[in-house]
């Protein structure tokens, strides 16, 4: 298994809208859900879409438990149906790191799905789960939570996480000099 890269936001390249996996229970298939869930686990989060690790194929890893051993893969995830009833959750993301803020969404969803061997199933999702669910389906169709913000804000965590990555950029080329 392996660690992944986590692509941060404004990445373009977590605004790729994700194909449909066509090939199920293939080695392929099985070590990306692995790599998925191991780089979940060590950011900590509890869900991941192939989008976030620069993988464009329908592939969410969620685990909400507080013992981190309730693992759910959800391939080829299709909302089939969501409550009026809404509500509003502080949502954070990988992608993010260090952001969180309020996003409405359904409180209830049913999903479709299939798991690594093709097999398909249906749940029914409410709280923290419903939300996750969501999130990570956003992320499929290129969307970052952050771009449920004001404008403003938006902005702002955007400036925020380019200083930080120049920063990283800075002290990752100033270590490297400095072993030469």
């Amino acid at each position: 298994m392996a660690l992944l890269n986590i692509l941060r936001y404004p990445d373009p390249r977590l605004h790729k809208i994700a194909k449909p996996v066509t090939e199920f229970g293939t080695d392929r298939l099985r070590q990306l859900v692995k790599d998925m869930a191991e780089t979940m686990y060590d950011a900590p989060g509890v869900g991941l879409a192939a989008t976030q690790v620069d993988v464009h194929e329908r592939v969410i890893v969620i685990d909400v438990s507080e013992t981190n051993d309730k693992l759910m893969v959800f391939i080829n995830p299709e909302i089939t149906w969501a409550s009026e009833e809404k509500q509003v959750y502080d949502e954070g993301c990988l992608s993010v790191p260090g952001i969180y803020d309020g996003v409405e969404r359904p409180a209830r969803v049913k999903v479709k799905a299939h798991d690594v061997d093709g097999k398909e199933f249906d749940l029914e999702a409410d709280g923290l789960l419903a939300v996750c669910i969501q999130h990570e389906m956003d992320h499929l169709m290129g969307k970052v939570f952050v771009e449920y913000l004001s404008p403003l804000k938006r902005n702002r965590i955007k400036a925020k996480l380019q200083k930080e990555e120049r920063g990283m950029q800075r002290d990752s080329a100033q270590r490297a000099a400095g072993r030469r």
